[in-house]
């Protein structure tokens, strides 16, 4: 004799915050820390505070532009060159023109 509940689905509860991207000001967490540290290299290499902010500030708004895109899109971009091309339309057999006559 079966047992009646072995039919029944098993139900999980899974919480939204769960599926959601770390963040730190609405940049995925390895790209903000990512703007820091670039934006504190380029002060310490020029000595100037401006130019670590503009680095902090440009590299932050990328950030944030990937983060609302995709959050995984550093992850596929990293990973995008270790598997080759299963099919490329842009690939043309090489073809050889010839020009047939003068023009004067």
């Amino acid at each position: 004799m079966t047992d009646p509940t072995m039919n029944e689905p098993n139900l999980h509860r899974v919480y939204k915050s769960i599926n959601h991207p770390l963040t730190i000001w609405g940049a995925e967490r390895k790209l903000f820390f990512l703007a820091v540290i670039m934006g504190a290299a380029t002060f310490n290499f020029f000595a100037s505070l401006v130019s670590g902010l503009v680095m902090f500030t440009g590299l932050y708004a990328f950030a944030r532009w990937a983060t609302a895109t995709d959050p995984q899109i550093l992850r596929i971009l990293l990973n995008s060159s270790k598997f080759r091309n299963h099919y490329d339309p842009a690939r043309r057999d090489l073809f050889r023109l010839t020009r047939e006559g003068t023009h004067d």
